[in-house]
């Protein structure tokens, strides 16, 4: 499904008179660090006076995001598109990954693309379609986001794209009032993880296991399962044997990756901890992943392995919160006392020109005050340091933000999403559902090395 979606806040007609009551008296609401994601004309310009002037420009921005969170992106950028003049026109389609390529050969290039995986980034600035990004964007960076971050967004030392928005992956969903009525207490380790899920079998009755888990998401199931292994291969092996599988050099046959998958085989591949509600480990496969947590509603299963952006599928009169009718809790470490490891998503701003109007609008969603002004209006989460987690609309999102923002925090972009498409969005996602089929970690693994160019 399309959604084009444009602001046009001032009419032709009185666009001088509008624009002047705009620039010179500007009411007090004040979008940033408490903005309310824009005000459509009521501004307080401040805030973006360093954007130049530019009455009667229109930037392109495309992207794959639609519906809700497409007119929250409208709404966030109203006050900069009434400071600076620019209109911004927004065209975003669930087809936006495959079409950029038609689009960029054809000469039809959007101005700004807001790009959902670094490997596609990565094929846009190879084929000489991304232009590095100006001074002022990264600036921004520098102040606003870590040096991981950053490092997504550049290439052979030429910085090109900025991070926008982020989601934490890795969260164990449960119930706080099955844990206690049944005298569960939160595991500090993996291994705790397991040891709670065996006593939790005590209970298997009917269609209850501990664990629910959904591979199935039509052409990418798979997904899931990567992600899991992800995160054991993260916390057991390290970020650097992470950064070293991701570029090729550690292979899955490795020791280290073999173990992680037979970490993850201890819950995935037991048919006494999975699938409550659905089935035994044959129907991980066929149960889609937006509906395998949804048992922890029904009291079929205790635990659910889903990232952030999970939060959105538990439906309307469902509390997520620490005493509410779910919440969550980070995969725990291997071993105790081991700093806080997560990995994740998020989107980055390329630019296709180097027009000065495309470059301002890519400064300021690459600002503090964007991200603020956007996380308030709710939906979404970012990594950006200049972010204050009080405008997060939910609990889980301020926990995430914060996450994200910690120190200590050791953080890395979900691995398939980094690696080559023929494994990464194709081999590693098909022996996932190979390996829940019956085969062997061996065989599995073997297979994808051969996929990795």
């Amino acid at each position: 499904m399309s959604s084009t979606l444009r602001r046009r806040l001032i009419a032709p007609a009185a666009a001088i008179g509008a624009l002047s009551l705009v620039l010179a008296g500007c009411a007090a609401d004040e979008p940033g660090a408490g903005g309310n994601g824009g005000n459509g004309g009521s501004a307080d310009c401040a805030d973006y006076e360093a954007y130049g002037q530019f009455e009667g420009e229109t930037v392109e921005i495309y992207a794959t995001i639609i519906d809700v969170e497409a007119d929250n992106l409208v709404t966030s950028w109203a006050d900069f598109e009434a400071c600076t003049g620019i209109e911004i026109e927004y065209n975003g389609t669930q087809e936006a990954e495959t079409q950029i390529n038609v689009r960029a050969q054809a000469g039809d290039a959007p101005d700004l693309m807001i790009i959902p995986q670094p490997g596609l980034l990565q094929r846009l600035i190879a084929d000489g379609y991304v232009v590095p990004a100006p001074e002022a964007v990264e600036a921004n960076v520098d102040e606003f986001w870590s040096e991981s971050w950053k490092g997504y967004g550049t290439v052979d030392g030429e910085f090109y794209a900025a991070p926008l928005m982020a989601s934490v992956k890795g969260y164990i969903w449960y119930s706080p009032a099955d844990f206690e009525e049944n005298g569960y207490e939160v595991p500090a380790t993996y291994d705790e993880m397991l040891e709670l899920t065996e006593t939790m079998t005590e209970r298997n009755d009917g269609p209850y296991r501990p664990w629910c888990v959904g591979f199935g998401s039509g052409d990418a199931t798979g997904w899931v399962g990567t992600d899991w292994v992800e995160d054991l291969v993260l916390r057991g092996a390290g970020p650097d044997a992470y950064d070293q599988w991701v570029a090729g050099e550690l292979p899955f046959a490795s020791p280290e990756v073999q173990e992680a998958f037979d970490q993850v085989g201890e819950i995935l591949l037991n048919p006494e901890y999975v699938n409550g509600g659905f089935g035994g480990v044959n129907s991980i496969v066929t149960t889609t992943f937006q509906d395998a947590g949804l048992a922890i509603l029904d009291g079929n299963c205790s635990m659910h392995h889903q990232a952030s952006f999970y939060e959105a599928q538990w439906g309307e009169g469902v509390t997520v919160a620490p005493d509410g009718d779910v919440w969550a809790f980070i995969t725990p470490p291997i071993n105790e006392g081991d700093g806080a490891a997560v990995t994740g998503g998020g989107e980055f701003v390329a630019a296709f020109n180097d027009n000065e109007a495309t470059g301002a609008v890519q400064a300021y969603l690459s600002s503090d005050v964007w991200a603020n002004n956007r996380i308030s209006l709710g939906g979404v989460i970012s990594a950006n340091k200049g972010l204050d987690p009080a405008n997060a609309q939910s609990d889980l999102a301020r926990q995430s933000i914060e996450i994200l923002q910690g120190e200590d925090t050791v953080f890395r972009f979900d691995a398939s999403d980094l690696m080559p498409a023929a494994v990464g969005t194709s081999s590693f996602w098909t022996g996932m559902v190979d390996w829940v089929g019956g085969a062997s970690t061996a065989d599995v693994t073997s297979a994808i090395d051969s996929t990795f160019p």
